[in-house]
């Protein structure tokens, strides 16, 4: 009866359960001080924790602009087009979702600001962001969405701005959770059988306390 109760529970929890995946400072909060801004060039991976300035540069900002969250966010072009990752642990063919904050640089052109977003394992997708009417002080940040399945137990998760100026996208708040997973009609089978022995024995134990007494 313990076994059968031990295996129920697991398939509840490992069907229902959402886990956050070891991330850290998607926010860009945890680093140097920016002060108003501060270009950081590829193959910096000190001055904003957990990330990695992988190619061309970024500035990474404090007061120059609106957060989206917090007080610090990046521009994804420098002095040109940049992009960073970060690394951290996943289950090899659970889904995650990314979610992050975009808006974009308003002090020159193109007016519609674009960036990829891409996972080990999984494809590149672009995303853009229109500043018209937008300002340092009203940002307009907007939410959006990636997912991907990892292949492996650790995963890169790399942000590279295709906004050929200074600048770039703006990126700020990113998150990433794992997606509940769908349990197979294999658990669902088990949990129906498992509640049914466990009501049967409950009444099976009723019976016999009556006879007896």
């Amino acid at each position: 009866m313990r076994i059968l109760l031990a295996a129920v529970a697991a398939v509840v929890l490992t069907s229902g359960t959402a886990h956050a995946a070891a991330f850290t400072n998607g926010s860009f909060e945890s680093g140097i001080s920016p002060g108003t801004f501060t270009t950081l060039n590829a193959g910096d991976s000190s001055s904003i924790t957990g990330w990695t300035v992988t190619s061309g540069s970024i500035d990474y900002i404090g007061s120059y602009w609106q957060a989206g969250n917090g007080s610090r966010s990046l521009d994804m072009s420098g002095n040109g087009p940049g992009s960073i990752a970060q690394t951290f642990d996943t289950v090899a063919g659970a889904t995650y979702q990314v979610t992050f904050l975009l808006a974009g640089n308003t002090d020159g052109s193109p007016t519609t600001k674009t960036l990829n977003v891409w996972a080990d394992g999984g494809r590149a997708a672009g995303y853009s962001f229109d500043t018209t009417g937008k300002s340092a002080s009203s940002m307009g940040w907007t939410q959006f969405t990636y997912n991907f399945m990892a292949i492996g137990a650790s995963t890169t998760l790399t942000f590279s701005s295709t906004t050929g100026t200074a600048y770039g996208a703006a990126l700020d708040n990113v998150t990433v959770s794992r997606v509940a997973a769908v349990p197979e009609p294999a658990s669902w089978a088990m949990l129906i059988a498992g509640f049914g022995l466990m009501g049967g024995t409950l009444r099976r134990r009723r019976t016999a306390t009556q006879v007896v007494a």
